[in-house]
């Protein structure tokens, strides 16, 4: 990982896949709710059968990136401290390899992600393809010992077209003892050839006892107030299995919720002028991460209502009886095809306004223009 010169002292910079004050997934030990995909992972490197690329695909902020960052101390981790089972990837935390990882600073791994601009103070929109570059030096160099190289890609979701292309040239041909881990929420959005080079692996949304057992280590570790347990169970039902988007509810996401449940129960009218002000509040950077929840909560909410309408089921699909009675209202029979063309249209309008980082609040009234229309329909 880069260093900065020395004698030089810097502060270090924000992390996009930071939340908040919570724990970044290289400073979460436990992995849990997914024993099997490691165990998998465990023996493919004990056998000496590792594939070069793996594809981490699942849920935003179910354990991906915890996963990648205990894989990478494993293979980084001298011989003697790994499990010669290959049942687990534990290390011990005072191995050098886990302690360098910590500290960002072991040489034989790159991680590639946005970056932060320091004229700007924000973060780039995705991965740019200087930011990928960096591997042809990486993985020029000899590796100490004959050691391994790792390169962990969070998320590939955020590569620009340039930066992918320039990622499937070092996943063609890699070098010996390379190791790639590309963590992905929608890995039907990547390029096709990155995909077929990587061996997937799908990780499962948590189950309630493994997510509130994340969720509370995590608060703990930040100091944060649990919620009561009463406030468990809805959010646990909102979260979906993501420890990351528990923790943004927890944080204020709750009140995100209800404005956007009322927006969708008002539907065909919008309260405009609240729309405005709620768009007013989401737009800067300051509140990046309100955003994205408010958009996450939104297209969780839609596809909630498509699938209850396409399978009649209620509470069995995570349905409540009052989005039961709103999907009914807003998706009339012959209209399902069209609501789900809808909420693909919005996840593609929101990708391409990252990318082209164009203004927020112009995306958020866009969106609830769509649903009004949809809805008048």
């Amino acid at each position: 990982m880069a260093r900065a010169p020395a004698g030089e002292t810097t502060e270090a910079p924000p992390e996009a896949e930071r939340l908040g004050d919570f724990p970044h997934p290289r400073e979460t030990r436990d992995l849990l709710g997914h024993a099997a995909a490691e165990r998998a992972l465990a023996q493919a490197f004990a056998s000496g059968r590792m594939h070069h690329a793996w594809l981490l695909a699942g849920r935003a902020g179910i354990g991906k990136a915890t996963l990648a960052y205990r894989l990478a101390r494993h293979v980084l981790a001298q011989p003697g401290e790994r499990d010669p089972a290959g049942q687990s990837l534990a290390v011990p935390a005072g191995a050098s390899a886990a302690r360098q990882i910590a500290a960002q600073a072991h040489p034989g791994l790159l991680v590639l992600r946005r970056p932060w601009d320091l004229r700007t103070k924000r973060f780039a929109t995705g991965i740019p393809v200087d930011e990928v570059r960096r591997l042809r030096s990486f993985l020029g160099l000899t590796a100490e010992g004959g050691g391994w190289r790792v390169v962990i890609v969070d998320s590939a979701d955020d590569l620009n077209l340039n930066a992918a292309n320039a990622l499937l040239k070092s996943l063609e041909e890699p070098p010996p003892r390379a190791l790639f881990l590309i963590v992905s929420a929608q890995p039907s959005r990547l390029l096709p050839t990155i995909r077929s080079r990587c061996r997937r692996l799908d990780l499962q949304p948590l189950g309630p006892q493994d997510l509130r057992q994340a969720a509370d280590a995590a608060m703990r570790a930040a100091g944060v107030e649990p919620p009561k347990g009463e406030e468990w169970p809805q959010l646990e039902r909102l979260a979906q299995g993501s420890v990351r988007t528990l923790l943004q509810l927890a944080d204020g996401g709750v009140d995100l919720w209800r404005r956007t449940a009322q927006l969708l129960a008002r539907l065909p009218e919008v309260d405009w002028p609240a729309a405005h002000g709620l768009a007013d509040q989401l737009a800067t950077d300051a509140q990046e991460q309100r955003f994205e929840t408010f958009f996450g909560l939104l297209l969780d909410a839609l596809a909630r209502l498509v699938r209850l309408r396409a399978s009649g089921a209620g509470r069995a699909e995570g349905g409540t009886e009052a989005e039961q009675t709103v999907a009914g209202r807003l998706i009339p029979e012959g209209r399902l095809p069209a609501w789900a063309e809808l909420w693909q249209a919005i996840v593609a309008d929101k990708a391409d306004a990252e990318e082209l980082n164009l203004d927020r609040k112009a995306l958020i009234l866009r969106t609830l223009a769509r649903l009004e229309a949809a809805a008048r329909s």
